[in-house]
């Protein structure tokens, strides 16, 4: 897990992290500034509880978006329209108060010859999901990855989320939801392409969940 404050998109070349004894000795530390006892029962095996959730929670850093990116197939008849994988369901984590954002992620491309397993489009909307992040750049990682790794016509996502820091503590405004979006290439250019993309955003679902 990257240390706390550091944005990049992977690890540094030096990784001083702390080591595992002192990361849970961490997570004693709050949980006696909170006014408990971590020595009792019930938080005797927390402290390494969270850090085994800590783990899975920022796995992101772990893991190169781009090389998700690098297979890609071409054999597709010719096909050259919109390839949209739409509710892609996610959680991250606010980089302000490590609280929890839960959103859906719609993430568009438009192919020049090859296309790319759709599998790897939601891997990629998590291994930036799974780091500390603020939503606008979330939005615009995921783009400018797809956009650089593939070099389609163009590439759209739009994701909308709700950030716990904003529901349960500060302002309390639960049901409040965010929405951010990026278009490049022909989705911002292209303004028949843009309301096609929204059409088929605005179409029923063909998935029971």
């Amino acid at each position: 897990m990257l240390e706390l404050g550091m944005s990049s998109d992977s690890l540094p070349e030096n990784d001083n992290r702390p080591s595992r004894t002192e990361a849970e000795q961490a997570v004693r530390t709050l949980l006696r500034w909170a006014g408990d006892d971590p020595t009792r029962e019930g938080l005797h095996d927390t402290p390494s509880r969270v850090v085994r959730a800590y783990e899975e929670f920022f796995e992101g850093y772990e893991t190169d978006p781009r090389s998700l990116l690098e297979r890609t197939f071409s054999e597709v008849e010719g096909y050259d329209e919109i390839v949209l994988l739409r509710d892609i369901r996610f959680e991250s984590h606010c980089e302000h108060h490590l609280a929890p954002i839960i959103g859906r992620a719609h993430v568009a491309y438009l192919p020049r010859s090859r296309v790319v397993g759709i599998s790897k489009l939601a891997r990629v909307v998590d291994a930036f999901a799974r780091r500390l992040q603020i939503q606008e750049r979330l939005t615009a990682q995921i783009a400018n990855t797809i956009n650089d790794v593939l070099e389609p016509h163009g590439v759209a996502v739009i994701i909308e989320s709700s950030h716990e820091c904003m529901t349960t503590r500060g302002v309390h405004r639960p049901g409040v939801s965010m929405v951010t979006s990026s278009m490049l290439g022909v989705f911002r250019t292209n303004s028949d392409t843009r309301r096609e993309l929204m059409a088929m955003l605005n179409r029923p679902s063909a998935c029971e969940y």
